[in-house]
C-alpha cells in the first residue's frame, strides 16, 4: 500500500528500511526522518505522517532497546539534577 503518494513510499518500503536500520545498529532509535534519509528520500506536504507512523509502529524493530529504555528523568529526580 502506498503511504506516501509524494515521495512513493510504500509500507514494504518502510518495514524494510526499519529492518535494515535495525539489523545495522540494535541501539539506534527509528524516526521517520531516518526512515525518510534510510530511503533516499525527504518528506513533502506531511499529509501521511500519522498514516506514516502508525504504519512504523506495527513493526516491532521500533521498540526503543531495553538498555535504553527510562533515561529519561522525570518529577523529583530531575529537579535534583538542576
Amino acid at each position: 500500500m502506498i503511504i506516501c503518494s509524494c515521495e512513493a513510499i510504500s509500507d514494504k518500503d518502510i518495514h524494510a528500511a526499519i529492518d535494515w536500520m535495525r539489523a545495522s545498529d540494535e541501539t539506534a532509535i527509528i524516526t521517520p526522518g531516518k526512515i525518510y534519509h534510510a530511503l533516499g528520500k525527504s518528506p513533502n506536504c506531511g499529509g501521511c505522517i500519522k498514516l506514516f507512523v502508525s504504519k512504523m509502529r506495527d513493526n516491532p524493530n521500533t521498540e526503543v532497546p531495553a538498555e535504553l529504555r527510562g533515561l529519561r528523568r522525570t518529577g523529583a529526580a530531575a529537579q535534583q539534577l538542576v
